[in-house]
């Protein structure tokens, strides 16, 4: 069975752990080493028995405890070329050991989890999404979505559940203060997903079968998580779909050690 805890999630950072009880790895550590040690130790997890980190991209949310965590427990880091590229400006150095390249479409085995990188659209190099499997059971993780394409359904229908971007309200962000060329960058097809967008997406996947849904990635300046909630609770509903019963939703919280910030 595979088991996850998100540590943090949001534009102020991004880190998720994630296990099927022999194999556990992190996706993205975009929070200090001590605060991700500390959410380590409430699970009852030591930092050394990580077995890897995948980083989605390079931006600063997803990668800015990376390196500090790498050097510190001698954990491997599996990223994209391109997103090697983007991050070693934020990482610092990384010994050889320690670095491992992926490639979309590309399956790879950690321990005995099987990882899939997908791509994602996004304004970064060579972003990835993944797809964890576990005996026949599938989770996924998929944020920083810059619009809905075909070939991103495709790599999530069958998932069982999955972490998925619900980033901003399209009313909040149009009249708050971001300037305009930031917010032409959200609403690009290469910027994040809305909430009305991903109700749409989680419709979709549920009529194929995708039974969880936790929605993350929030903006903290264009969104609030009852809002993103309840936006995609009533295009679920729209479409024949029940929250709470037919399939789960949730919304992942900002920072899951409150106390730790």
């Amino acid at each position: 069975m595979i088991k996850f805890q998100s540590f943090l999630s949001g534009s102020s950072g991004n880190c998720t752990f994630i296990t099927n009880d022999e194999t556990s790895v992190l996706v993205d550590c975009g929070a200090t080493a001590k605060y991700i040690t500390q959410c380590l130790a409430r699970i009852g997890v030591e930092p050394g028995r990580i077995d890897a980190v995948l980083v989605t991209h390079e931006h600063r949310d997803h990668t800015s405890g990376v390196g500090v965590f790498s050097r510190k427990y001698h954990v491997p880091v599996f990223a994209t070329e391109g997103t090697w590229r983007g991050m070693e400006r934020i990482t610092g150095v990384i010994s050889d050991s320690y670095r491992q390249n992926l490639a979309a479409e590309k399956e790879l085995k950690i321990g005995n989890l099987s990882v899939l990188p997908f791509h994602i659209p996004h304004d970064a190099n060579h972003p990835v999404g993944f797809r964890f499997c576990s005996e026949a059971e599938i989770f996924t993780i998929a944020t920083d979505l810059g619009h809905i394409s075909d070939e991103l359904v495709e790599y999530l229908t069958g998932s069982d559940s999955m972490i998925i971007e619900a980033n901003h309200d399209l009313q909040m962000l149009r009249t708050g203060r971001y300037p305009y060329p930031l917010k032409r960058r959200i609403l690009s097809d290469r910027g994040h997903l809305s909430n009305d967008s991903c109700g749409r997406l989680c419709a979709m996947l549920a009529k194929t079968g995708t039974k969880s849904f936790w929605l993350g990635h929030l903006s903290k300046e264009n969104n609030v998580p009852t809002l993103a909630y309840e936006t995609v609770k009533s295009i679920l509903k729209q479409e024949g779909i029940c929250a709470g019963v037919d399939v789960g939703l949730n919304v992942l919280p900002r920072f899951w050690l409150k106390e730790c910030q």
